[in-house]
């Protein structure tokens, strides 16, 4: 069985039909939407709208860790633009969703990141893209559970939970074979970002079900340029599968 896995696609549609080739199954693990492209300040929805000096000023701010100032940025490009910022940002995200789910191979596996839309997933799901929260689905004998958001930070992303929701999740699944999430385990060496030079929000649930059940793995992403990208807790290997935006490589799983 071989099953590649991606996470933080962040708007590279271009990629997945190359990344499922060879896979009898694949697996997203969400992020699929590009706000900001850092990389590129003038792509992503911001870099549409406000073009990338606005963007690159905001990136600079991120970067910097003045997140308020970062929000009040934004919102003052926000207040200059006018019209409903709610619809503006989900007829652009449609745009993006729409373009990426037609691209996933079939059969696909997805759960939601902490940028994505949830309630958006629905209208965009067809035969063979099936969506996983809270829930499991068993490949060739193995059982894959799926938790999908992050939790509350600075950053305020769009599908941001709390501690106690994000935990009923992942006790909901049991003993699984392979834990699919898209935060890592609450362990520095996965959460901290060296270019970011920030530590992100992991999961003490996730990493309370590594010693309780003891799964083969741990699939995760969010942080996009690691300290570690893979560490062993026991038996368990936890695997950060990369920042698929940026390398258009899927992780590869194979018994």
């Amino acid at each position: 069985m071989r099953v590649h896995v991606v996470s933080d696609v962040h708007g590279r549609a271009d990629a997945l039909a190359a990344a499922g080739r060879g896979a009898d199954a694949f697996i997203c693990l969400g992020d699929l939407v590009l706000f900001t492209d850092y990389a590129n300040p003038g792509g992503g929805i911001m870099g549409d709208l406000f073009g990338a000096e606005a963007v690159r000023r905001m990136v600079r701010l991120r970067t910097d860790n003045r997140f308020d100032e970062a929000r009040a940025w934004s919102q003052s490009l926000w207040a200059g633009l006018g019209g409903d910022r709610t619809q503006i940002v989900e007829d652009a995200v449609r745009r993006q969703y729409a373009q990426l789910f037609a691209a996933f191979p079939t059969p696909t596996y997805l759960t939601f990141g902490n940028v994505d839309l949830p309630h958006l997933y629905p209208d965009f799901l067809r035969s063979g893209i099936t969506l996983l929260d809270g829930q499991t689905v068993e490949l060739d004998g193995w059982r894959f559970g799926f938790v999908g958001g992050g939790l509350s930070s600075l950053m305020r992303t769009p599908y941001e939970i709390d501690e106690g929701t994000f935990a009923a999740k992942v006790a909901a699944l049991g003993a699984v074979d392979v834990l699919c999430c898209h935060i890592p385990p609450h362990l520095p060496e996965l959460v901290y970002d060296v270019v970011a030079g920030r530590f992100e929000r992991g999961s003490t649930a996730i990493l309370a079900a590594i010693h309780d059940t003891r799964p083969r793995y741990v699939l995760f992403g969010h942080v996009h340029q690691p300290l570690l990208a893979s560490i062993e807790i026991g038996g368990t290997r936890c695997v950060n599968v990369g920042h698929f935006n940026a390398t258009g490589r899927p992780f590869v799983l194979e018994w």
